[in-house]
């Protein structure tokens, strides 16, 4: 009886046409690669200016850390029970209906998952210009108008079109160029902080940094620093919390490889759970190294790595400022190959999950009809190149980072939706079987969608200028979702 239904049960998974390639490990590499992009070399410095005391800074990661883990170990009961390509398309289509799926996937390929894209693969040919400075925003190949294409754009548009070749190839492939990039950037990362331990601690740094550790500091130009108190302070911590939060997203994408994973159910909420966490882990040793190397405040018009602190480092690369400080300029080399590293298995990874989205919407028909197909290698290719074209038109209107910006208070609220959907699930379709409940309920799942509800009333209150493009941009896929699901609905008619 046990090896016929084991027999049913892989029947059904080839039934697909996916093929359960990604082991525990790989998907390890997944949620890593996919959280650790160019954020946490750059935000601490726009987080710090919001803050001010070194104590709120690392509160600011660290809660954005508990959040994450929480989020995932909350979201973790839905990826057991739906263990489908799709991810969070498929629980919110469970939990609530098809408009609210579409809507989350329209925003997902419209600015979320390729937007993200644009952005990292920039990052990356950015910082390829450390090491070859032909690849520079300054290097225009040709201007058309007011338009200019720079060599950044073109090995950002590159590094796009081949990562997506590579994953037409099959899942194989992608998870290939995922392990081998995210397990370097672990060791590289775990290699920065050990040496900023052990050769960069600054007396400097840390009497700036530590002598008043939650209250008021002074700049290095001898100005009083005092933190925002009760309200204000909730409130900039609030609005901090938005870098962080994005430097830690992506933590999710392993779910929209349900299909391809080996032990699904057990699979998606261990590496979630664990990547998160080692990520986390990663993020606060990184700022308390920063803390040690660098004073917390500097001056604007500080010509030195020291004056300008974390605060003011020379374009927010806090990263790159305290590698210098460490090693000098062969260190800074270092750094700027670390970022491209992990910016380019960021992107991978991203490439990697985002196409699946968009095979599931078009498998129920409310998106085009060649996205839901899989290539003789078991892979959406239609969705991949998709993606990659908008990703690649994103990068030349080099509107990404302000896409993003709009956007982020639609992504706290399908990731409020989704946990939600626990609560929802639980009372619709109790009976459903449950491989792996949510550790915590309901008090864990409950606090995730409170705390995340404030940074979403925060932002709408103090940060309109972000939130309503966002929801403007989600109100737009109302009407693409009753065009396809007619465009749908016609075609099985004429059948």
């Amino acid at each position: 009886m046990e090896q016929q239904k084991q027999h049913t049960m892989e029947a059904a998974q080839q039934s697909t046409g996916f093929k359960r390639e990604i082991t525990l490990f790989d998907a390890i590499m997944i949620v890593t690669g996919g959280m650790i992009g160019s954020g946490i070399f750059i935000v601490t410095a726009d987080i710090s200016r919001a803050v001010v005391s070194p104590g709120n800074m690392l509160l600011v990661w660290a809660v954005s850390g508990f959040l994450t883990i929480v989020g995932a170990i909350s979201y973790g009961e839905l990826s057991s029970m739906f263990p489908k390509v799709g991810g969070q398309y498929v629980y919110l289509k469970e939990a609530y209906n098809k408009l609210v799926a579409f809507l989350y996937g329209w925003t997902l390929f419209l600015v979320i998952q390729t937007g993200v894209i644009a952005a990292v693969c920039v990052a990356f040919a950015k910082f390829t210009g450390v090491l070859f400075p032909w690849f520079s925003d300054n290097n225009v190949l040709f201007s058309i108008g007011g338009f200019d294409f720079s060599t950044v754009q073109l090995l950002a548009i590159v590094s796009i079109v081949g990562l997506t070749y590579i994953n037409t190839r099959g899942v194989d492939s992608g998870k290939f160029i995922q392990n081998i990039f995210s397990s370097t950037k672990l060791i590289a990362l775990f290699g920065l902080i050990l040496l900023g331990l052990l050769f960069g601690v600054n007396e400097t740094a840390i009497q700036a940094n530590f002598s008043d550790f939650w209250g008021a500091q002074t700049a290095t130009d001898g100005t009083s620093l005092l933190p925002p108190t009760s309200v204000a302070l909730i409130t900039a911590i609030g609005m901090a919390m938005v870098g962080a939060l994005f430097s830690s997203d992506a933590w999710n994408n392993i779910g929209f490889s349900g299909d391809e994973i080996v032990n699904p159910k057990r699979t998606i909420v261990l590496s979630m759970v664990i990547g998160s966490a080692i990520v986390t882990g990663i993020y606060l040793l990184i700022n308390l190294v920063y803390l040690l190397v660098l004073p917390m405040h500097g001056s604007a018009a500080a010509t030195d790595i020291m004056g300008q602190g974390i605060t003011y480092a020379n374009n927010d690369r806090v990263g790159t400022a305290v590698a210098e400080i460490i090693g000098g300029y062969k260190a800074t080399i270092a750094i700027a190959l670390l970022i491209m590293i992990s910016t380019f298995g960021c992107s991978n990874g991203a490439i990697l999950s985002g196409a699946r989205v968009y095979y599931a919407i078009a498998k129920d028909g409310l998106f085009f009809k060649n996205m839901g197909r899989l290539n003789k290698n078991g892979v959406p290719e239609v969705a991949l190149w998709f993606q990659c074209i908008w990703a690649c038109l994103l990068c030349l209107s080099g509107s990404y980072n302000q896409l993003l910006d709009y956007v982020i208070f639609a992504v706290m609220l399908f990731y409020i939706l989704t946990i939600i959907g626990v609560f929802v699930l639980r009372v619709k379709r109790p009976d459903l079987p449950r491989p792996y409940r949510a550790f915590g309920y309901p008090i864990l799942p409950a606090l995730y969608v409170l705390l995340a509800s404030a940074i979403c009333v925060i932002l709408l209150i103090y940060k309109p200028t972000y939130t309503w493009p966002g929801l403007i941009i989600v109100a737009l896929g109302i009407p693409v979702y009753y065009y396809f699901g007619k465009k749908f609905s016609d075609q099985h008619t004429e059948e």
